[in-house]
């Protein structure tokens, strides 16, 4: 029978998409700490100091390849653990919505987490072992008013990560989703204080998670202890999303 586990006491290539800043920059950083070797990448400028990167943009398929390339270089080998997390919003309401800001999220973060997933199989197959972690929002699960295009391309992070274990679980690859909630990044901080006491009264767990709570679920579906975890769903939300 094929090893389908990736070995705990091994440093495993772990690739993670927007892997520069907030909950991207933690997993990094999380998986570094594990002690695997980490590559991030990022659309522009330098990596964060002790990281190292490669630039790329998941909506161009050359851009990806080029970049998994240069990983690849890098390991010395391919990547045995794909973190797809890079996305963007263009928050607006249904009615005002243009087809641009519709169309380049979903290209953003949808698709571009299918170019990543689809590039890091290839090496994944060869090995028959992986690990494909899609960072998704309890948004593409709960939905939220001005955002139809980001919660569009959030849940259809699901369909991708469900079809992919379909297809390559026999392979000793996995594909799941973690789904966080609010998060205490830069994003959260700038909100107003009565946003934010609003955000929170919907929240069971009465506050808004670390950036390194998300990292550590990531780090967990990414281990030998989830190699039979795939397909799933894991919210990351504090209770807010319960029962969607």
């Amino acid at each position: 029978m094929p090893t389908t586990d990736l070995s705990a006491n091994q440093a495993r290539n772990v690739l993670v998409t927007g892997g520069n800043r907030g909950i991207g920059l933690a997993i990094a950083r999380a998986f570094v700490d594990a002690g695997d070797n980490v590559v991030i990448t990022h659309r522009s400028g330098e990596p964060p100091e002790g990281l190292q990167g490669v630039t790329c943009e998941v909506t161009d398929s050359a851009s990806v390849d080029a970049a998994f390339t240069a990983a690849e270089e890098i390991f010395g080998g391919p990547v045995e653990v794909l973190v797809a997390n890079a996305g963007i919003t263009r928050d607006t309401l249904l009615m005002r919505m243009s087809d641009d800001d519709f169309d380049s999220v979903i290209d953003t973060n949808l698709a571009g987490a299918f170019r990543c997933a689809r590039r890091a199989v290839t090496g994944m197959i060869r090995k028959r072992r992986g690990r494909i972690v899609l960072i998704s929002s309890v948004v593409g699960l709960y939905g939220s008013p001005g955002q139809a295009n980001y919660a569009a391309s959030k849940s259809g992070l699901v369909g991708l990560a469900r079809s992919i274990s379909r297809e390559l679980g026999g392979r000793g690859i996995t594909a799941n989703v973690v789904a966080p909630g609010f998060i205490e990044t830069e994003m959260t901080a700038v909100l107003p204080e009565e946003q934010k006491k609003a955000y929170l009264a919907t929240i069971p767990a009465g506050r808004f998670a670390t950036p390194e709570e998300v990292a550590s679920v990531v780090r967990f579906v990414a281990s030998d202890d989830a190699a039979y975890v795939t397909g799933a769903v894991i919210p990351v939300d504090g209770g807010l999303g319960m029962g969607h």
